[in-house]
């Protein structure tokens, strides 16, 4: 065993379909079915209400963007248990974050 580096530069983003103007790039998979993934969505970009079998940490790495009613801005984090309905997530601003899953995603309704 030795330490994974991923620099920025070999980080490679996959557009979301379901999401025009979301992509990501899944940097691990810390339990099965997780995901630590950077998530970029550009200014106007929203992600309907949803929930996820797993809890969900976010972190806001840059931009802005509206969830749940309250605008969250670069260095805010947050926590979402397991069947917590969220968002929907709207970006202000283009935004990136950084998002571990501890399981699955689930379905989108």
């Amino acid at each position: 065993m030795s330490t994974v580096f991923i620099d920025n530069e070999s980080q490679t983003f996959s557009d979301l379909d379901v999401f025009p103007g979301a992509s990501w790039a899944v940097l691990a998979e810390p339990v099965p079915g997780g995901s630590l993934h950077r998530l970029k969505m550009t200014e106007g970009t929203v992600i309907p209400s949803h929930t996820h079998p797993a809890d969900e940490y976010v972190y806001i790495l840059k931009g802005a963007l509206e969830t749940g009613g309250r605008s969250c801005a670069a260095g805010c984090f947050w926590k979402t248990p397991a069947g917590t309905r969220q968002g929907p997530h709207i970006a202000i601003t283009d935004v990136e974050l950084l998002t571990i899953r501890l399981g699955p995603m689930g379905e989108f309704e």
